[in-house]
């Protein structure tokens, strides 16, 4: 019988662990903020969206979302980040992608301070999570991981297949991987037979966005499978990358929605509380030099 990877309980534990840290911060007159900027136009994302103001609210933190039209210009935008950047009173910004055609998605996420960037995907933070050195991680990758060892699934020595190599998801979990000491495959747009790939894999990771990737005949009943990816179908219901026949044919697979969703949103929030110690440290550096001058 197939083990389904629900992420509700995993959310759950990790909630517990940022409503202390939510608590002490208020005590000492912060009131944790962050600030979400959705542009009109992609339902996953408002879908997601509104999922983090619920979370938020329940764990005592501040959320503001910022919703612009389709036709916002990348100059309007960039204007609204820098302004949270300069707010001490707004702790966490975050960005929903993707972004419409006519902006770049690197420029706009790289005006994001990176002691505010909760989502971890401006370039200094995609540096440090590639070298293991101090920074904001990205929370859809460290999500699958937790979501993961908690039923019990190691990764150290195990051969993973990764599909999809995107730099909000694929690639930054590829680093993840290898630091859990995985030998990891990853496969994308130019990969030939990728079922033949799966074939061989003890885990795979599936984070592409597009709905019905992964097809019964391409997994094993051994396979363990987490489904990162999200998609709104005709009829307008959220679906995963994995067809949904594929349940019956793995070892164990997360569903979408209730997987890596729900631990991504309260990952995002411990995201917050580090993001918080970061700029309170960089607060009593300045404050140091000043006194010493």
């Amino acid at each position: 019988m197939t083990v389904m990877l629900q992420g509700q309980p995993v959310a759950e534990l990790l909630q517990k662990e940022v409503i202390p840290r939510v608590s002490s911060h208020r005590a000492r007159g912060r009131v944790p903020k962050i600030v979400t900027l959705l542009i009109e136009g992609d339902p996953a994302s408002s879908f997601y969206a509104r999922a983090k103001k619920r979370s938020a609210a329940k764990l005592g933190i501040e959320f503001e979302l910022l919703t612009f039209p389709s036709h916002v210009s990348e100059r309007q935008l960039i204007q609204t980040i820098q302004r949270l950047n300069d707010d001490p009173t707004v702790h966490g910004i975050m960005l929903e992608l993707p972004l419409p055609h006519h902006m770049s998605a690197e420029h706009v996420i790289n005006t994001i301070s990176p002691v505010k960037d909760v989502d971890g995907l401006t370039r200094y933070n995609r540096q440090a999570n590639i070298s293991g050195e101090p920074g904001i991680y990205p929370a859809t990758p460290m999500a699958c991981v937790r979501l993961l060892k908690h039923y019990g699934y190691t990764l150290s020595g195990k051969h993973v297949v990764l599909v999809g190599c995107g730099k909000t998801v694929g690639m930054p979990l590829l680093h993840l991987l290898i630091r859990e000491n995985a030998t990891v495959t990853v496969c994308h747009a130019g990969t030939l037979n990728l079922s033949t790939h799966i074939a061989r894999a003890d885990i795979a990771f599936v984070a592409v966005g597009r709905a019905g990737l992964i097809t019964p005949e391409m997994v094993h009943p051994n396979l363990v499978l987490v489904d990162a990816g999200i998609n709104e179908t005709s009829e307008h219901k959220i679906v995963g990358d994995v067809a949904p026949q594929v349940v019956s044919c793995v070892a164990a697979m997360s569903p979408t929605p209730g997987g890596v969703g729900p631990v991504t949103t309260i990952q995002l929030f411990a995201n917050l509380m580090h993001a918080m110690e970061l700029q309170a440290e960089m607060v009593k550096d300045t404050r140091e030099v000043v006194t010493s001058r």
